[in-house]
């Protein structure tokens, strides 16, 4: 009897560091993969981004709707509502045996509360990670509470989710998943990538990504203002490259900021609702720096010796190679670094998050996982003496 593996995934971004691992659990005799596409998948609005899942030869075996129009912190809870209500109804259909998930977000957040009361164990990528700067420092350490295997993309990660007590039996230190990509896939040389992205490149160019920063007031309005403050006063030579923000507390207001912006410096500046995989890694290869705050920054970008510029605190605590560049959100500081970044030779730098063989690690463990009443019942693991 096939071993049901169900994978959960919400975002553009979170697809793309599962593709490998979904990849393999699909071609693995004896395992039935299941995937359940959410949150900004079903939207038009972040580029309907399921179609690329199916592109990619998966089967989506549930649909399951969340994300509302508004984006206050209201909404957003309502829409982790909606998600424990949808996801549980997949769940009684699908039936898995386990379910993989991977981050920090809110729609994953849903997911695993529903299987928590399904009784359906979780293994979960990515946590123990720290982002200090935003409330997915809170989420992910909550998944890491109500998961049962945890594959930690480095060792401090897989000390902090021992300190939390989990089961040391469970925590595999495996790298991250999004790496596999430059071992496995062919990236886009620059006639094709420019001929898919529909513009040519520059002779500098920028990888922009700026997510809200939810612990904010503002939800890092403020941080981003400062930051097209910074690129206008760059070289008009240099062709800036935006990635959307995501379905946060305040993202639609960044979005609606970055189009005014763009639209007045459309000669030199390209936004996207979701670039795909293939076409992000290959820009991220060919750009001078990636600058903003997104992970991909930190995971992905050392790996082929650019610069990142990382702004603000929302990727704070998060382990960063010697070519990350931290800065405040101040347009001087930002334009400094930027500075750096561009005299900064990161050929040597070394990736802390793994070798491009994590998916390989994944799917093997999640193979001779033993049977979910022997991973329900978890222990509280104590470090060192409980009286100190």
């Amino acid at each position: 009897m096939n071993r049901r593996i169900c994978a959960i995934t919400g975002s553009r971004a979170e697809y793309g560091l599962l593709y490998w691992v979904l990849h393999d659990l699909r071609e693995r005799a004896g395992i039935e993969l299941q995937i359940v596409a959410t949150g900004m998948h079903l939207s038009p609005e972040f580029g309907h981004t399921v179609d690329e899942i199916v592109k990619d030869g998966f089967s989506v075996s549930r649909r399951v709707e969340m994300l509302l129009a508004s984006e206050t912190p209201g909404g957003i809870a309502k829409s982790v509502g909606l998600g424990v209500i949808g996801m549980s109804d997949a769940l009684a259909q699908l039936r898995p045996d386990v379910v993989v998930v991977l981050g920090d977000r809110f729609e994953i957040l849903a997911a695993v509360q529903a299987c928590l009361i399904h009784n359906i164990p979780v293994a979960h990528i990515a946590g123990g990670d720290t982002t200090e700067g935003a409330f997915d420092e809170s989420i992910r350490h909550a998944i890491t509470k109500m998961a049962q295997v945890h594959f930690v993309t480095n060792e401090l990660s897989a000390r902090r989710v021992r300190q939390l007590g989990e089961d040391p039996r469970h925590i595999h230190v495996v790298g991250s998943p999004g790496l596999d990509h430059l071992r496995r896939r062919p990236l886009l040389d620059r006639p094709a990538l420019e001929a898919a992205l529909g513009a040519p490149l520059g002779a500098r160019n920028l990888l922009v990504t700026f997510h809200p920063v939810t612990l904010e007031a503002d939800a890092g309005m403020g941080q981003f203002t400062e930051l097209l403050a910074a690129l206008d006063a760059l070289d008009v030579g240099t062709t800036l490259w935006f990635t959307r923000p995501n379905a946060d507390t305040g993202g639609r207001a960044i979005a609606a900021a970055l189009d005014a912006w763009a639209e007045a410096r459309s000669a030199r500046t390209h936004t996207y609702a979701s670039l795909g995989q293939l076409r992000y890694l290959s820009l991220m290869a060919q750009v001078d720096a990636v600058v903003g705050n997104s992970s991909s920054g930190l995971y992905e970008a050392p790996s082929f010796g650019v610069p990142t510029v990382n702004i603000g605190e929302r990727q704070r605590g998060r382990l960063a190679a010697a070519s990350v560049l931290h800065c405040a959100a101040e347009r001087r500081e930002i334009g400094t670094t930027l500075a750096r970044a561009f005299e900064l030779d990161c050929s040597a730098v070394v990736n802390p998050y793994g070798d491009g063989r994590s998916a390989q690690r994944i799917v093997e463990l999640l193979d001779r996982l033993p049977p979910a009443g022997d991973l329900l019942k978890k222990p509280f693991h104590l470090i060192g003496d409980a009286r100190g």
